[in-house]
């Protein structure tokens, strides 16, 4: 058990020090609620149950019996909270002995970001291990982003079927793949795409395909389509947890994709311990993350 004593710090003993750092710097604003839509949960854990629909209307013919069909519950996801926490110990005679008050508001806003880091990273982390079989979920049981998602009607894909880096070109064959979309039963449903969520590699690039006037990186006279058609109408969400700089989403205005449960927000507390009079901090959050419908979130991993 890690415990802070007047050791750790001795320069915090002494007077004279013109400032203390490296503990607390600005943090980006949060990107994890770009990535999953946000719900509030007082269970144990939360599932997402698919039903299946009805597919083509046969011809009937005269005097013939109308065909009859049947739904069906598909496959579920069930998202189990989890307790993410960390804490710190002072002895009693670090606080005494410390001349610097800065120091210990520092150590409680240090214990926030290190738990608001963790939750950035636990999000991120379900784009950075969406190509990883490894790593599955969702009512089919895959991983997010695959080319044999299964169906009622065959299977259906979230990826490129070539993998490519971000272009023009890739991300209009994205979104006609995107707008091509089937339900379970193999009819058209209306998906359109909403962001592109890329690394801080692909910024750059990603805001030139979309904010140029004209075709990006062409002499071409003619329009940039994406720009008219306002085909991304939420834009460019970059992600500093991406931890792949080739790999760019696409994620859609699909219902029950990829989810952020909340059991329990973001809490600090502290106490002291009678025998040892140390005193104990720790800052706890509970959460889930899971999909339903993979039809949230399209991507590729690049080239």
């Amino acid at each position: 058990m890690a415990i802070i004593t007047t050791g750790n710090h001795p320069k915090h003993l002494w007077p004279g020090v013109f400032a203390f750092f490296g503990q607390t710097y600005d943090q980006h604003p949060e990107e994890w609620r770009d990535l999953v839509e946000v719900k509030t949960s007082e269970q144990n854990y939360e599932e997402m149950v698919q039903n299946n629909g009805f597919g083509l209307a046969p011809v009937k013919e005269q005097g013939a019996s109308v065909a009859y069909d049947s739904d069906s519950q598909g496959g579920t996801a069930r998202a189990t909270h989890i307790t993410y926490a960390l804490g710190y110990i002072v002895t009693r005679e670090e606080i005494e002995d410390n001349l610097y008050e800065r120091v210990a508001m520092d150590r409680a806003q240090a214990l926030k970001i290190s738990l608001v880091e963790t939750k950035e990273n636990v999000v991120a982390n379900i784009y950075n291990r969406a190509f990883n079989s490894n790593f599955t979920g969702g009512a089919d049981a895959l991983q997010l982003i695959s080319t044999a998602h299964t169906t009622s009607s065959g299977n259906q894909s979230n990826r490129l079927a070539t993998d490519a880096d971000l272009s023009e070109a890739s991300l209009e064959d994205m979104i006609v793949q995107i707008m091509g979309a089937q339900n379970d039963r193999g009819l058209k449903i209306k998906l359109m795409p909403q962001s592109l969520h890329v690394p801080r590699q692909l910024v750059f690039e990603a805001a030139r395909i979309l904010k140029s006037v004209q075709q990006n990186d062409t002499a071409n006279n003619a329009i940039n389509a994406l720009k008219v058609l306002n085909a991304l109408p939420q834009g460019v969400k970059v992600n500093h947890y991406f931890t792949d700089p080739d790999a760019w989403f696409v994620k859609t205005n699909v219902t029950k994709g990829l989810t952020f449960f909340k059991r329990r927000a973001l809490e600090f507390t502290k106490d002291n311990d009678f025998g040892t009079e140390n005193a104990l901090a720790k800052a706890t959050e509970r959460y889930s993350l899971q999909w339903g419908d993979w039809r949230g979130v399209y991507g590729t991993q690049g080239a």
